[in-house]
């Protein structure tokens, strides 16, 4: 298992740590900062699924005009590795 940490950009969360296993599965997300209850809830949504699958249906949630979401960064962030 590969642990990452990726550090977000115009969120409240500043940083989202996560493991991905041989199978491509992803575990241990952490949001840093953030909403206490939504990032905890889309931590445990996404424990054991297919990370790829998980990017592709995050990516592009917006969050308040920012043009961007934590949810949002955690897709770029399994994008970028």
């Amino acid at each position: 298992m590969k642990n990452y940490s990726y550090q977000t950009e115009r969120t409240c969360s500043k940083q989202i740590n996560f493991s991905i296993d041989d199978e491509g599965k992803l575990h241990n997300v952490q949001f840093l900062g953030g909403c206490p209850g939504n990032l905890p809830a889309i931590s445990k949504l996404v424990e054991g699924k297919d990370a790829k699958e998980i990017a592709n249906l995050l990516r592009g949630n917006p969050c308040g005009g920012r043009g961007t979401s934590c949810a949002d960064q955690l897709a770029i962030a399994i994008d970028n590795i």
